[in-house]
């Protein structure tokens, strides 16, 4: 089993910056793809990045491209998403999952954290 716990969200003004990390816990964790997803009020959860199990592989949705970066520390089991000029449309909760494949699909990710919120103010 896999136990994911995010931490670093809060308020923010817009063009600020948080930096949201994500502990892992269990077997194997260092092989596992990770991810990185957010759920605004009444919208779907979307992806918004992922990184392979040595962070050879990196992948992000256009809308953060450029202002978020996504890496991994292996020897602490932690997972960072660097948030970088911040804007209203950020807001959401920002999920953790850990995953055997890389990828952008929901479905794909079998392991979850329970959410950190992340609000921007205009």
């Amino acid at each position: 089993q896999v136990q994911l716990v995010e931490s670093g969200g809060g308020l923010v003004q817009a063009g600020g910056s948080l930096r949201l990390s994500c502990a892992a816990s269990g077997r194997t964790v260092s092989s596992l793809a990770m991810g990185w997803f957010r759920q605004a009020p009444g919208k779907e959860r979307e992806f918004v990045a992922a990184i392979d199990w040595n962070g050879a592989y990196t992948e992000y949705v256009p809308s953060v491209k450029g202002r978020f970066t996504i890496s991994r520390d292996n020897a602490k089991n932690t997972v960072y998403l660097q948030m970088n000029s911040l804007k209203p449309e950020d807001t959401a909760v920002y999920y953790c999952a850990a995953s055997w494949t890389p990828g952008t699909n929901v479905r794909r990710y079998q392991y979850w954290g329970q959410g950190t919120q992340v609000t921007v103010s205009s």
